[in-house]
């Protein structure tokens, strides 16, 4: 049974792959450009109230984000779903809820 998010890797790998840009794909050159994406997210709410922000760009930019993310988390070769459940586990404890 496949998981979606190691098909979305697989798929990401062979576009990267297709174009020869594993090289400039490692773990320094992902999170920069992994902050220029969010910062394009960032603009496109940029002096405007959130409801006015064009959510078909805001959708682009946000998968840019994210697939620069996925990218970086494979890079060490870290399982996306657990890294996100010990996140999450370590900020409930940080962040108790007030009403649990």
């Amino acid at each position: 049974m496949s998981n979606p998010i190691d098909d979305l890797l697989q798929q990401l790998r062979r576009f990267r792959d297709e174009r020869d840009w594993a090289q400039f794909h490692n773990p320094k050159d992902l999170a920069l450009a992994l902050s220029i994406e969010a910062a394009e997210l960032n603009e496109v709410f940029l002096w405007k109230k959130p409801e006015d922000a064009d959510p078909a760009r805001v959708r682009e930019e946000l998968a840019d984000v994210l697939l620069y993310a996925f990218q970086l988390a494979d890079k060490y070769n870290w399982d996306i779903p657990e890294l996100m459940r010990e996140k999450i586990a370590r900020n409930a404890d940080k962040y108790p809820a007030a009403n649990p």
